[in-house]
C-alpha cells in the first residue's frame, strides 16, 4: 500500500471510480466526507493521523491544520491550483515541510462558458424576470470584454465568437492564441469603457476593479462574475449594479463570502449552483487527480 490513511476531508466529487483506486492505496479504509467542515478544529478531527488527504475548493488547509496533523505527506487538491497566493492550502508552508502538494487545471470551464451563455441569452432576450433593453436584442456585434483570458476565457471568447460578438480582452499578459482568434488585447481602463458586457474569470483573491473603474464603467452595462469570489470592490458594484439599465450575473462561487449580501439586490441575477460542476466535470476531475497520485507515487519509486 502507498499510504497508511486516505481522508476525503469534504465532497469533491469524486467518482466512484476513483474513490476505489484510492481504496487499493489505503491500508485503512478510506474516510470520504461530504459535508464542508465549519472550522480547523473539525478539518483536523477529520484528517486525524492521515498521511494523504484530498480537498476541494470550499476547505482550506491551513499552517494550522498541517501542523496539527503532521503525519500528511500528500495533498490532493480536487480543485484549480493556479498559483499559490490563490489555493486553498498553504502551499508554501506545505513545501517547508516537504508536503506535496497537487491540484488540477481545465476540468469545469465547458460548464462555465454553457452557463455564461445561457443567462447572457436569457437576460438579453428577456425570457427570465429581466430584460436587458426595452426589446430583445442579440449577442450578435455586442462588445464583450473578457478579465482574464486563462482556459475559461479563452473557451468563453470562442463560443461567443459563433455568436458574432465583438471580443476584447485583457489579462496580466498578453496571449498568443487571442490574436489567433481575432480577440484584441486593451488596458483594463479602455476595455471597460468601450465594453456592453464584461465576463470575469480570474483566480481565488484577485481583484481588478475599484471604485474609479465603476465610474468609467457607466451605466447599461452587464457584469458576469464565475470567479471565485469577488474580483472587484463590494461596495461600489452594489452602487453600480443599482443604476438603471446596469445588470449582473454571478454563478454561486461569484459571491464568495458575500452572498447573503448581494443575492438581495435586485439586478443581481444569480444561479445557487456551480456553473462548472457537472458530471462530466466530476468525472475529467477525477482522472486528473488519479494521474496526480499516479505521478507522485512513480517518483518515489
Amino acid at each position: 500500500m502507498a499510504f497508511r490513511q486516505i481522508i476525503i476531508v469534504d465532497y469533491t466529487g469524486l467518482h466512484g471510480f476513483a474513490i476505489d483506486k484510492l481504496q487499493s492505496l489505503s491500508t485503512k479504509t478510506v474516510k470520504a466526507y461530504n459535508t464542508i467542515p465549519n472550522n480547523d478544529d473539525e478539518i483536523i478531527d477529520r484528517i486525524g493521523n492521515a498521511d494523504c488527504v484530498f480537498v476541494s475548493w470550499n476547505t482550506p488547509i491551513s499552517e494550522n491544520v498541517m501542523r496539527h496533523c503532521n503525519k500528511i505527506k500528500y495533498i490532493g487538491m480536487c480543485c484549480s491550483l493556479i498559483d499559490e497566493d490563490s489555493a486553498n492550502v498553504d502551499v508554501r508552508f506545505a513545501k517547508s515541510r516537504g508536503i506535496v502538494v497537487k491540484g488540477i487545471r481545465d476540468y469545469g470551464d465547458e460548464g462555465v462558458t454553457e452557463f455564461v451563455i445561457s443567462e447572457l441569452v436569457q437576460l438579453l432576450k428577456g425570457l427570465g424576470k429581466h430584460m436587458w433593453k426595452s426589446e430583445p436584442v442579440e449577442l450578435t456585434k455586442r462588445k464583450v470584454g473578457i478579465v482574464g483570458l486563462g482556459t475559461t476565457g479563452l473557451m468563453l471568447a470562442q463560443r461567443l465568437k459563433a455568436f458574432g460578438a465583438d471580443l476584447y480582452y485583457y489579462s496580466r499578459a498578453q496571449k498568443s492564441k487571442a490574436v489567433q482568434l481575432g480577440i484584441e488585447y486593451l488596458p483594463l481602463n479602455e476595455l471597460i469603457e468601450k465594453c456592453e458586457i464584461l465576463s470575469f474569470h480570474l483566480p481565488r483573491h484577485t481583484q481588478v476593479l475599484e471604485a474609479e473603474h465603476f465610474e468609467t464603467l457607466g451605466n447599461n452595462k452587464i457584469l458576469v462574475n464565475t470567479s471565485l469570489g469577488l474580483t472587484f470592490d463590494k461596495e461600489a458594484f452594489k452602487k453600480w449594479v443599482s443604476r438603471a439599465g446596469n445588470y449582473a450575473i454571478f454563478d454561486v462561487c461569484g459571491f464568495g463570502a458575500h452572498k447573503e449580501e448581494l443575492s438581495q439586490l435586485d439586478h443581481l441575477i444569480f444561479s445557487e449552483k456551480t456553473s462548472g460542476w457537472t458530471r462530466e466535470a466530476k468525472e475529467r476531475l477525477s482522472y486528473k487527480v488519479l494521474d496526480n497520485v499516479n505521478v507522485y507515487l512513480n517518483e518515489l519509486k
